[in-house]
C-alpha cells in the first residue's frame, strides 16, 4: 500500500502596514493599498497626535482619525483593517531621540498589536523607513507616488478661499462626498498658519511637541 502525503501548500499571510498621514486619503493612497493588497493582508494606520485626551488637528492634520477611517472604509470595506495604533501623546519630544528614548520604542508596540504572523511596515519616505529599520519594523520602502497628499489638501485650501481649482481630480468619488460634506473643516484651516516641526522625515504638530 503507497501512502500519499499531501504537502500543506496554503500560503503563509504576510501582514503590511502602512504608516501614513492619510490628510486626506487620495487617488494616490488608494493605489498604494490596491498594490499591497495584491499579495499582503493590509493594515493601514494612519498618524493621530493626542493631548490632554484629544486629537490635534490643524492645518497640515485638518481630518480626524475617524474621518479619514470613514474615507477609507468608504473604497475598501472591510477588505483592509484600519486601526488607531500609531498614535502619539503630548508632549511630542519625549519620544526623541528614536531608539534612546523609552516612549519611543512604545509605539513599536502600538503598531505591532495584535499580530502574530509575517509583517512589514510600507512608508514612502526614506528618512522614515530608515528609523523603522533601527526598530526593526521590516520596512520596505515604496517609490513616492507623483501627486502628494500635500498638493491635494493646498488645493483643497484654494477652493475654500473661493479659487477655482480642480482637488478632486485627486480623490476618490466617495471620497470627496465625505469631504465636501465635512468641508466646514477644510475652511476652518484654509487661512490658518501651518505650525509644524518635522523630525527624521516625520511631521508633527507644534502644539503640543513640547
Amino acid at each position: 500500500m503507497i501512502e500519499i502525503c499531501h504537502k500543506n501548500t496554503e500560503r503563509q499571510v504576510t501582514i503590511s502596514i502602512y504608516l501614513a498621514h492619510l490628510n486626506p486619503v487620495t487617488k494616490a493612497h488608494v493605489e498604494i493599498i490596491n498594490e499591497l493588497k495584491n499579495e499582503n493582508e493590509v493594515r493601514v494606520l494612519p498618524v493621530i497626535f493626542m493631548k490632554n485626551g484629544k486629537e490635534i488637528n490643524s492645518r497640515s492634520f485638518p481630518f480626524s482619525y475617524e474621518l479619514r477611517r470613514k474615507m477609507l472604509k468608504s473604497v475598501f470595506g472591510d477588505s483592509i483593517t484600519v486601526a488607531p495604533s500609531y498614535t502619539f501623546y503630548a508632549p511630542f519630544s519625549k519620544y526623541m531621540p528614536p531608539m534612546l528614548s523609552p516612549y519611543s520604542w512604545k509605539i513599536k508596540k502600538q503598531i505591532l498589536d495584535g499580530i502574530k504572523t509575517d509583517y512589514f511596515t510600507y512608508t514612502g519616505d526614506k528618512a522614515e523607513g530608515f528609523v523603522l529599520k533601527l526598530y526593526g519594523l521590516n520596512p520596505k520602502i515604496g517609490k513616492r507616488k507623483e501627486t502628494s497628499a500635500s498638493f491635494v489638501k493646498q488645493k483643497m485650501f484654494d477652493a475654500a478661499m473661493g479659487e477655482d481649482t480642480d482637488w478632486e481630480n485627486y480623490v476618490e468619488p466617495k471620497i470627496v462626498q465625505i469631504i465636501r460634506e465635512n468641508w466646514d473643516v477644510v475652511k476652518s484651516f484654509a487661512n490658518a498658519e501651518d505650525l509644524t516641526y518635522r523630525v527624521l522625515g516625520m511631521k508633527f504638530p507644534s502644539i503640543g511637541f513640547w
